[in-house]
């Protein structure tokens, strides 16, 4: 069996439970180019009232249920109730989330070099988008 490349997740979130799907096709480019492997997929949202509720593929709208079926998700299991049931209790009201978990299929040849190597990893952190931005901004107007 095939050693699995990094895998990372993230939890998205949608005020105003407005989640609609336009990131269905972005993600099905990455798939579909090889880029990444979607390996589970769920869904949380909280009412106005505070309720939290999971759901998962099959009961988003149609036509987002199809985009994301046809990219080849496979919906393993992998959060249990009780993630999504915490992720749930943590969003403001009237507010839904996305979490995912994806296999970085470009990266598996890198991965798997760096464990016959002995390599271990000692630190991975991912700079969020709004601070390397800032920075760039600030050196571009310096310059």
């Amino acid at each position: 069996m095939k050693e699995l490349g990094p895998v990372d997740y993230m939890i998205v979130a949608f005020p105003g439970n407005n989640f609609r799907g336009e990131v269905a096709p972005a993600l099905a480019d990455l798939v579909d180019a090889g880029t990444i492997r979607i390996i589970d997929l769920a869904f949380v949202g909280k009412n106005a009232e505070g309720d939290v509720v999971a759901f998962e593929l099959m009961d988003l709208e149609p036509d987002v249920k199809k985009a994301f079926e046809d990219m080849g998700v496979e919906v393993t299991g992998l959060f249990n109730e009780d993630d999504l049931m915490s992720t749930g209790e943590k969003l403001e009201p009237n507010t839904s989330a996305a979490l995912l978990v994806w296999e970085n299929l470009w990266a598996r040849n890198v991965a798997d070099g760096l464990r016959n190597a002995g390599g271990v990893l000692v630190d991975f952190q991912r700079i969020p988008h709004e601070v390397v931005q800032a920075a760039r901004d600030a050196v571009l107007a310096e310059a």
